[in-house]
């Protein structure tokens, strides 16, 4: 056993809609505003194509459509967070990133079954803060395996190529 445990954790606040997000601000490498995207055929529906960091081409998925909630517009607020997922940098478009928070680890309660149509294989909990619920983001669950293999399968660009971008 470990001689230290964890008893806090710091989340990086987002919002999907009216619902509040959450994900360990360790797993997080860089919250930046929406790129230009470059659209690949042949991507799952949740893939909104692939960006180019840093000369690094990182796959876009749009959690509104990973989790079968209704398309917004893009907003002035809407962010990208750059996470790690299976060992692979992945683009998450959100609606807008608020705050980073500190939870206590006790704190945090397993999810229910269904959250406002979101399954709990996506959560790895929730925490009530300041009257409102945050849902903690599972990022090992966002894709599967086998969706993993695929992104990491893409066609790759180098710096300076660009692929047809679709309107």
């Amino acid at each position: 056993m470990m001689e230290t445990e964890i008893q806090e954790i710091q989340l990086a606040c987002f919002r999907l809609g009216d619902t509040t997000f959450a994900a360990d601000i360790m797993r997080i490498k860089e919250i930046i505003r929406p790129q230009r995207l470059t659209q690949l055929p042949k991507t799952p529906a949740f893939v909104e194509g692939v960006i180019s960091l840093r000369g690094t081409v990182i796959p876009v998925v749009d959690l509104r459509k990973r989790f079968d909630l209704p398309d917004r517009t893009a907003l002035e607020e809407s962010r990208l967070l750059v996470v790690a997922v299976a060992r692979q940098l992945v683009g998450l478009v959100v609606d807008d990133v608020t705050e980073v928070v500190t939870v206590q680890v006790h704190d945090i309660k397993p999810p229910p079954h269904v959250v406002e149509g979101i399954g709990a294989e996506y959560l790895i909990g929730v925490s009530l803060l300041r009257d409102n619920l945050i849902l903690l983001l599972n990022l090992d669950t966002i894709l599967t395996h086998r969706e993993t293999s695929a992104l990491a399968g893409l066609p790759r660009l180098s710096p300076g190529q660009t692929a047809r971008q679709e309107a």
